[in-house]
C-alpha cells in the first residue's frame, strides 16, 4: 500500500499564449481545482540558436522555440504566493549555479515567509552553456559551485551564516541574512546523470526527475530512484526520507493517460508528479481524474 501520490501542476508562465496578467488568476484557479503544488520553470535568457545538447530528448535537441518568453521564476512564485493560501510552491528546476547564492537565499526566504512556509526549491546544475555565458557565469565549474551553493543556502536560512571560504565563494563573518524562512525549505536536486543522482542522494531532500509523457519509462525511473537512495545510504542518510518528484512534460490534456500510469510510477518510487494543464476551465476536470486515480491505488 502506497501513500497517496501528490499531484502538482506547472503554473503557466511561459510562452506567447500566456498573458502575463493571467498568472495570478491561474494560480488561484489551480489551487481551487485542488492541486497540491504549483511549480515554475527557469530560463533567464535563451540564445537564438541552441548549440548545447538538451539532456531530456533522445536527439539532444531542445523541444521548444528559443523565442519562448519566460516570466522570471522567483517573480512568478512570489506572485503566486500572494494570491494563494494552501498550495505548495516550487521550482522545477531553478538553475542554481547561475545565481548569487546569498541573494537567492534572501529571495527564497522572503517568499517562504510571505507564503507562510510553502516553498520547495527544485534545483539543477544546468545544461545550456550559452545561457551561462550570457550571464557571465562559469559553465565548466557549475557542479562544484552547485555543491557550495547548497551549503551556503542552508546556512543562510539560519539567519546567521558562519563565515565561509570555499573555492568559489567567500562570505565574511558577521553576515545576517534575514528574515529566516518559516520552515526548513526542502531542496530537490534534479538531473539524470550518475553524478546528479549521486548528488541528490548525498545532499538533497529529494530528487527531481523529468520525463516526457509519451516516452514515459517507469523502469528507468525505478533504477534511478534506487541509485539516489543508495547514495543516501552510503552517505549515512535515511533514504526513506527522500521525496521523489517527477516533472511530466508534454502532458497537457492527457489526464486519463497519466491516471492509468500512476500505479507504475508509485512502484517506481515517485511521490509527487508535476503535470501540465491546458486551457482555462480544464484544471478542475484534470485534477478530478488524477485525484480519483491516486485515491484508488
Amino acid at each position: 500500500m502506497f501513500a497517496r501520490m501528490h499531484i502538482g501542476v506547472k503554473l503557466p508562465h511561459t510562452g506567447t499564449g500566456v498573458p502575463a496578467t493571467t498568472v495570478a488568476l491561474r494560480a488561484r484557479e489551480l489551487e481551487r481545482a485542488g492541486f497540491d503544488s504549483l511549480w515554475v520553470s527557469d530560463h533567464v535568457v535563451l540564445p537564438e540558436v541552441i548549440a548545447s545538447g538538451y539532456p531530456f530528448s533522445s536527439d539532444g535537441k531542445a523541444t521548444w522555440p528559443t523565442t519562448t518568453p519566460y516570466l522570471e521564476a522567483l517573480v512568478v512564485l512570489a506572485a503566486a504566493a500572494a494570491v494563494t493560501e494552501r498550495v505548495r510552491l516550487g521550482t522545477a528546476a531553478l538553475v542554481l549555479p547561475q545565481r548569487n547564492p546569498i541573494l537567492l537565499a534572501k529571495q527564497v526566504a522572503s517568499i517562504d515567509a510571505m507564503s507562510g512556509g510553502r516553498v520547495a526549491l527544485g534545483i539543477g546544475a544546468g545544461w545550456l552553456r550559452e545561457e551561462f555565458e550570457a550571464l557571465d557565469t562559469p559553465f565548466d565549474t557549475r557542479g562544484a559551485r552547485m555543491v557550495e551553493w547548497i551549503e551556503l543556502l542552508r546556512d543562510c536560512w539560519t539567519g546567521r551564516p558562519a563565515a565561509y571560504s570555499g573555492a568559489h565563494y567567500e562570505l565574511p563573518a558577521g553576515t545576517l541574512v534575514l528574515p529566516e524562512p518559516v520552515h526548513d525549505i526542502p531542496l530537490y536536486l534534479g538531473g539524470h546523470s550518475p553524478t546528479a543522482l549521486n548528488r541528490a542522494g548525498r545532499l538533497g531532500d529529494g530528487w527531481l526527475a523529468q520525463q516526457a509523457l509519451p516516452a514515459l519509462d517507469p523502469e528507468q525511473l525505478a533504477g534511478e530512484t534506487a541509485t539516489v537512495r543508495s547514495a543516501a545510504t552510503a552517505g549515512g542518510r535515511d533514504p526513506a526520507r527522500l521525496h521523489v518528484v517527477l516533472r511530466l512534460v508534454e502532458s497537457a490534456g492527457r489526464a486519463e493517460t497519466i491516471a492509468r500510469r500512476l500505479g507504475d510510477l508509485a512502484l517506481a518510487g515517485v511521490d509527487e508528479i508535476i503535470v501540465d494543464v491546458g486551457r482555462d476551465g480544464d484544471a478542475e476536470a484534470d485534477h478530478a481524474v488524477l485525484r480519483d486515480a491516486a485515491s484508488s491505488r
